[in-house]
C-alpha cells in the first residue's frame, strides 16, 4: 500500500470552499500533504493546505499543471474542467471521481438521459436546447404548467431551479439548454451518500431528510434518522447503491430523492462530492463523509457509517437585508445550548442567503433535536456590520 501519512504522497483538491475545508480536518489529521486550487484568493481552504494556488478551475492548463504536481487528484465541486482530468487520468495520476463519473453528471439533462439508460427511476422530463423551445412546448401543450425548470448547467444552492406556475415566469428564465420536469407530489426529499473505493468497497449512510425554506429554495435543516418507515429506508439505501454502481464512481455520492406519496423513490439529482446532506456526519457519525471521501479515494478500508447519536444540520446563511462584512449575531447564545456545535467556513463577506456556516444539534431524541435546531435558527443571525 502507498504510505500516504508523514510522506511525500500529495493529494490536489480543485476547488477551496468550505468542504474542501472540511476534507483539511481529515487530512491534517492523517497528516496527508495538501494542494488546493481556486479562483478566489481567500477561499477558506487556504488556511488549512500545505499549498495554496490561486487559478480557474475551468481552464485547462491550470488544472492540467495544477494537477501534474499531485499523486491524487479530487474535487469539492463540480465546475473543474474535464478534459483537463482525462489528460491527467491518461498520465497515470489517479482521479477520483473519474472525469467520466463527473463529465454524466456536471449537464443536469446528461444526468437524467443516464438514469433513463440505466433504469433508474427519476420524474419525467423533456430537454430543450433555449428558452424559446420550452416556450414553444408550453404553447403548444407539449409541456403543461406547472412544472420544474432546470437549468442543465451552472446551478447550485438553490439557484438554477424554479417551479413554473404561469406562462409569464418563463420570460424571466436565462436562455441556455434546460430541463422540464413534471411536477412530482411527494411526501418528504431524502438523501443517502454512498461511499465507495478503488477495490469496489460500497458502504451508504443512514437516509436523511431534507426540510427546505419556503422561498429560498435551500436546505433548512438536514434530519438523521429520518422520519419515515423501515421498508422505505431500505428502498432509498438500495436505490443509492445502483445509482453508485452506474456510474462507477468512487468516493461521495450524494444521492438526492423523492418519497413520493405512493412511497416510491424518485431520483431528483446527485452530487460526486461530500455533501450539505452529509454535514451532521462531522459530530453524530462513527465515520464523518469528509474522512470518509479520503479513505474512498485513497482506497483505504471504508470507515463504519452508522450514527451513534441522533443528528440534525441547521445551515447558517446570510440575512437577506445583509451584505457586507459578516458578523455572527447571537452565537454565544446557540453555543450555551446542549449538544450545539457551530462551524464558520470562513468566509469574510455576506450576501443574502449566501451558506456561511451551519450548526449540528446531537441528541439521542430526534424530536428534542428538531426543537433545539428551532431554537438556534430562531436565536442566530447572520448579519453584516453596519
Amino acid at each position: 500500500m502507498v504510505n500516504y501519512f508523514s510522506s511525500d504522497f500529495k493529494l490536489g483538491i480543485l476547488g477551496g470552499g468550505q468542504l474542501g475545508k472540511m476534507m483539511l480536518y481529515e487530512t491534517r489529521k492523517y497528516d496527508i500533504q495538501t494542494l488546493v486550487l481556486d479562483p478566489s484568493s481567500e477561499a477558506p481552504c487556504k488556511i488549512s493546505c500545505n499549498h495554496f494556488q490561486q487559478g480557474d478551475l475551468m481552464d485547462y492548463d491550470t488544472v492540467l499543471n495544477f494537477g501534474r504536481q499531485a499523486d491524487v487528484v479530487t474535487f469539492e465541486i463540480e465546475g473543474v474542467n474535464v478534459d483537463a482530468l482525462k489528460q491527467l487520468e491518461s498520465e497515470g495520476i489517479k482521479t477520483y471521481p473519474s472525469a467520466a463519473t463527473l463529465e454524466k453528471i456536471q449537464n443536469k439533462a446528461t444526468q437524467k438521459k443516464f438514469y433513463l439508460s440505466k433504469e433508474i427511476p427519476t420524474a419525467d422530463f423533456e430537454v430543450f436546447d433555449s428558452i424559446t423551445d420550452l416556450k414553444n412546448a408550453v404553447s403548444s401543450g407539449k409541456v403543461s404548467i406547472p412544472f420544474v425548470w432546470k437549468s442543465a448547467t451552472g446551478g447550485y444552492d438553490g439557484k438554477g431551479v424554479s417551479v413554473i406556475k404561469t406562462t409569464d415566469a418563463l420570460d424571466e428564465l436565462p436562455d441556455g439548454e434546460c430541463i422540464a420536469e413534471k411536477l412530482v407530489p411527494f411526501k418528504n426529499e431524502l438523501a443517502v451518500i454512498v461511499a465507495r473505493n478503488p477495490s469496489g468497497e460500497i458502504k451508504t449512510y443512514p437516509v436523511v431528510e431534507m426540510e427546505f425554506h419556503p422561498t429560498a429554495n435551500q436546505v433548512e435543516y438536514v434530519i438523521c434518522p429520518a422520519r419515515i418507515d423501515d421498508s422505505v429506508a431500505e428502498k432509498a439505501r438500495k436505490t443509492a447503491e445502483k445509482v453508485s454502481e452506474a456510474f462507477d464512481h468512487v468516493g461521495l455520492l450524494a444521492v438526492e430523492m423523492f418519497q413520493t406519496k405512493d412511497d416510491e423513490i424518485l431520483v431528483n439529482e446527485v452530487a460526486p462530492r461530500p455533501h450539505n446532506s452529509g454535514h451532521y456526519s462531522i459530530e453524530a457519525s462513527y465515520t464523518n463523509q469528509f474522512e470518509q471521501h479520503i479513505r474512498a479515494i485513497l482506497d483505504l478500508p471504508l470507515g463504519n457509517t452508522n450514527s451513534k447519536v441522533g443528528g440534525i444540520m441547521v445551515n447558517l446563511v446570510g440575512d437577506k437585508e445583509h451584505e457586507g462584512e459578516v458578523v455572527y449575531e447571537n452565537i454565544a447564545e446557540i453555543m450555551k445550548m446542549d449538544g450545539v456545535t457551530p462551524h464558520i467556513y470562513g468566509k469574510k463577506i455576506t450576501r443574502p442567503f449566501r451558506k456561511m456556516g451551519h450548526v449540528t444539534i446531537v441528541n439521542e431524541d430526534i424530536s428534542e433535536a428538531r426543537k433545539t435546531a428551532e431554537k438556534v435558527k430562531n436565536s442566530i443571525k447572520v448579519i453584516s456590520k453596519r
